[in-house]
């Protein structure tokens, strides 16, 4: 790299990814690696030197078979499998006799049909090369076993086992001298049992020439993960990935939080990887960076080793391959993009009607509000405080009348009460995680002592799925939906504050087996019964998509729902901290997530709450969150001027919509994030690789928000060497300009979010305020078009119904939308590319576009004219068009050309041609 372009990069690097204190946590209740014994003893040991028995290699179709052993470890013979599926390979080695756990429901049944047949390169007795249809290249070497992939091109992309680390505890029977830690261990007095002892499993991945690597959440920690063990052999605490309900959680750690992905991104110019390992234990990742690139060495205390290469090259690619395996993001509800409004409690009814009023009165939009654990008759799940809600059915009811929801909370510890229906039946029907002698198992949450259900065990679930009828909740409609909190699960008087590990699930499996993956099983089943309700009780033919957002999360989780970064504070920091995080849960396939607005604990100062307000808007999920403790802050309580900075940014969010929901598509359709690392889109760029202070909405608008208390100005990089417009002026930028790679802008609590239109693309908005999102279903879309260099560029627009699955039976609009040659041309884009059927032909929402704005017309906006073309060789009508700002009702410069009510439907074809009068005289 040349000094100036280093210098640049560091700069960047000091100005966006500036660090935080460290502030108090309650450590002492959870562990570290030196805690836990497995971790201890695979972290720096090296392995056993498993080797492949070449007698036992046989190559058929997708599939190679070898046996694994080592003198290091007698007793222990291991079977690998290799299995080739296009553009990933998969590594799996289990124990000959195949009984260790594997976690059910994360693959999609669909995901085998990737298998593709190997290419036999090269086999000798001590190695085999192989050939994937990518035209990737294997090595599997066998003594000691390791294996190699490299690039069609002939790159060497990583390697498993280069460190020899590879270690596999296999069953045994237990033995008088055994090391201390192999069949019980305790911690701040409790003791783990150990009934199969040592089960762990360890490994390194060398990612070749590669020095960022991303994902591994949940944590509050930078984006591109730092070293845990750096140059010099210093060691600190490995990343790890073990579901914990972490009360004031830390705003800079490498602590895992609330949910765990075992998937970490790899990224360098011309090449992204994905390695995936699809186990639910407790797990620890170290990140070891060098010369010849990045080293992860994982650690997991029990399972099998099924672990996922994914060879991209590029990010979408990754992402692709990632959808592959576990599924598509779910398409949401359009009410649940809109803005939720939640604290810990909302009193009773006259609180709710109050609340609800403000938001009318005061002209903020929002579509949600939601109720906490004080709803309930003492914490009872499915039941209502009478006292404070003795009307829930009308009070739903009421916020329906204006297009809103409700959202009620629905834990999974169930009160241990002979006299409480859920319990009883569930007692009754044995239902509830046992202990390891057999009893019920037994904790403390909210309500005291609970049990807690077994949601590995499929006919739990269907149980579970059942309670959200509304003839079974008592006091709800279909204009309720659910929050799952709690459910890694948290048990105030268990271990690290959840179950213990040899608690018992179906088939006598162990906790800590399964235990990332017990809050998905627990959100898969409260889904399974809103969309059962919605089968039932809304429309018997399409159905009512599901809303349950979960705390705890897992790979697959986003086939499901949303989720949220948990308890953060309302400082700074987590301001700041919030956009790293959901980089990681969008980059590793979960991109519906959100921060609490304004911190969950504490009382923000008003600037802090309006920069949360304005930075959540472009949140994919965005919700304002408090602690039951903290002071009041409906928007309306800071005064008419912080109130009107709210508004205006839940104003913004509303006006993106259209250009959210057709995200989500992509999300559904290929796994695409929606907030996106600037690298995502412009992966040469080495300059933006470290940068987590900015991010991109999909392929097209890059968001700069303000992230430092008192802040006049803040710092903009433009990736890449294209134009960009700035999203409130208008005002073209040339990336490849002296200054304007990086550069300083002035802001002001007044002013929107810095958003950059990518020259190339276009926008799709809907700029009438309204209160909801139901309010807005008919209201006109205004395009906006950002021409780059040639004067091109290419967007896309979906629309359905926002509520049923009606758009599985073709009704639905998807628009491919192009500017070439001064002609804008809108029509059909290719459903099939996207997942979807054939559109329905009788499907039409009504909806126009009725403000078309372009940026970067040559010479200017002035002389510029338009006309409408219906169809492939329609009339022609002449269209008002003349000079303008971006957004409609602005006090803007005039620098866009903008085409007022064409009236043109979003069903159909047509064009518009743009001419310069200046050109043609």
């Amino acid at each position: 790299m040349h000094l100036r372009s280093c210098a640049l990069a560091m700069t960047v690097i000091l100005l966006l990814a500036a660090g935080h204190a460290v502030d108090a946590v309650k450590a002492s209740d959870f562990k570290t690696c030196a805690d836990s014994a497995f971790c201890t003893r695979l972290r720096n040991a090296p392995g056993p030197g498993f080797a492949i028995d070449p007698t036992s290699v046989s190559v058929s179709g997708a599939h190679v078979v070898a046996h694994l052993a080592s003198p290091a470890a007698p007793g222990a013979t291991l079977i690998l499998r290799l299995i080739s599926m296009g553009g990933i390979v998969r590594l799996h080695i289990n124990e000959l006799d195949g009984t260790r756990f594997e976690v059910p429901g994360i693959l999609v049944p669909s995901a085998s049909a990737s298998q593709q047949e190997w290419t036999i390169v090269s086999q000798s007795s001590s190695a085999l090369q192989l050939r994937t249809s990518s035209g990737a290249t294997a090595s599997l070497n066998f003594s000691p076993v390791a294996l190699s992939v490299t690039a069609s091109d002939g790159t060497h992309v990583l390697t498993w086992n280069a460190d020899g680390h590879f270690a596999f505890e296999h069953t045994r029977t237990k033995q008088e001298n055994d090391p201390a830690g192999w069949w019980e261990e305790t911690f701040n007095g409790h003791v783990d049992s150990k009934p199969r002892g040592p089960n762990a499993i360890g490994f390194d991945v060398l990612l070749h020439d590669t020095q960022h690597v991303f994902g591994l959440p949940e944590r509050a920690t930078q984006f591109s993960l730092a070293p845990t063990i750096d140059d010099n052999g210093t060691v600190s605490e490995p990343y790890r990935l073990y579901n914990l309900d972490v009360f004031e959680h830390l705003s800079n750690s490498p602590f895992g939080l609330y949910g765990s992905i075992p998937y970490l991104i790899g990224h360098r110019s011309g090449q992204t990887t994905g390695v995936f390992w699809l186990n639910a234990a407790e797990m620890y990742v170290d990140v070891v960076k060098s010369v010849a690139g990045t080293s992860t060495r994982w650690i997991a205390e029990s399972g099998v080793l099924d672990l996922f290469f994914l060879l991209g090259p590029s990010p979408p690619e990754v992402a692709r391959q990632y959808h592959v395996l576990t599924g598509g993001t779910a398409m949401p509800q359009l009410f649940s993009l809109g803005h939720h409004q939640c604290r810990w409690n909302y009193k009773d009814e006259a609180d709710i009607a109050a609340v609800d009023a403000g938001f009318e009165e005061h002209a903020l939009p929002y579509d949600v509000l939601w109720l906490d654990i004080e709803h309930t008759d003492g914490k009872r799940y499915f039941t209502w405080d009478k006292a404070y809600f003795p009307n829930p059915i009308a009070m739903q009811s009421d916020l329906a009348s204006r297009g809103r929801k409700m959202v009620t909370i629905v834990d999974p510890h169930i009160k241990s009460d002979p006299n409480y229906r859920v319990f009883k039946e569930a007692e009754e029907k044995q239902l509830f995680v046992k202990t390891k002698d057999g009893a019920d198992f037994k904790g403390h949450c909210w309500p005291g002592e609970s049990a807690y259900l077994d949601m590995l065990n499929p006919t739990v679930r269907d149980w579970w799925a059942d309670q959200f009828s509304t003839s079974v909740y008592e006091g709800s409609t279909t204009d309720l939906y659910i929050w799952n909190d709690m459910n890694e699960p948290s048990v105030f008087n268990g271990p690290e504050i959840t179950m213990p590990k040899d608690a018992r699930h179906v088939q006598g499996v162990e906790h800590r087996d399964l235990h990332n993956a017990n809050g998905l099983f627990y959100h898969m089943a409260t889904a399974s019964g809103l969309r059962r309700r919605g089968y039932k009780e809304v429309d018997t033919v399409s159905g009512d998509r599901p809303f349950v957002l979960s705390r705890a999360f897992f790979s697959g989780t986003q086939r499901v729902g949303p989720i949220w970064t948990g308890d953060n504070a309302a400082e700074w920091a987590h301001l700041e901290v919030s956009i790293p995080m959901l980089l990681s849960l969008n980059v590793a396939g979960l991109p519906f997530s959100g921060a609490d607005v304004g911190g969950f604990f504490g009382n923000p100062e008003p600037e802090l709450l309006v920069r949360w307000y304005q930075v959540a808007a472009f949140y994919p999920f965005f919700r304002a969150h408090a602690h039951i403790e903290t002071k009041r802050r409906e928007p309306w309580l800071f005064g008419e001027e912080t109130t009107g900075r709210i508004r205006s940014a839940l104003q913004q969010r509303y006006r993106i919509l259209p250009q959210l929901y057709t995200l989500f598509l992509h999300a559904n359709a290929t796994g695409a994030p929606i907030m996106r690392p600037l690298w995502w889109e412009f992966p040469g760029d080495a300059l933006i690789y470290a940068v987590h202070n900015a991010f991109m909405l999909g392929d097209s608008q890059l968001v700069v928000p303000v992230l430092r208390q008192g802040a006049n100005d803040t710092v903009v990089v433009l990736p890449g060497d294209g134009l960009w417009y700035d999203g409130t002026m208008g005002l073209q930028l040339d990336a490849a300009a002296p200054g304007r790679k990086l550069f300083r802008v002035a802001t002001s609590l007044d002013a929107p979010v810095q958003t950059y239109l990518r020259g190339g693309s276009t926008l799709v908005l809907r700029e009438r305020p309204r209160r909801s999102t139901r309010a807005m279903a008919k209201d006109p879309l205004t395009l906006v078009v950002a021409l780059d260099r040639s004067g091109g560029a290419r967007g896309d627009l979906y629309m359905d119904d926002g509520r049923s699955y009606a758009y599985q039976a073709g009704e639905f609009v998807y628009a491919q939308i192009t500017m070439k040659g001064g002609v804008l041309e809108w029509g059909p884009g290719d459903h099939a590319q996207m997942g979807l059927p054939p559109p329905a032909p009788g499907y039409d929402p009504e909806v126009y576009v009725d403000r078309v704005v372009v940026l970067g017309l040559e010479g200017g906006p002035q002389d510029w004219s338009a006309v409408a073309v219906a169809g492939a060789v329609g009339p022609r009508v002449a269209l008002d068009a003349a000079p303008g700002p971006v957004q409609v009702a602005s006090e803007g410069p005039s620098l866009a050309l903008v085409v007022r009510r064409p009236h043109l439907p979003v069903r159909g074809t047509w064009s518009i041609e743009f001419r310069s009068e200046r050109a043609s005289s």
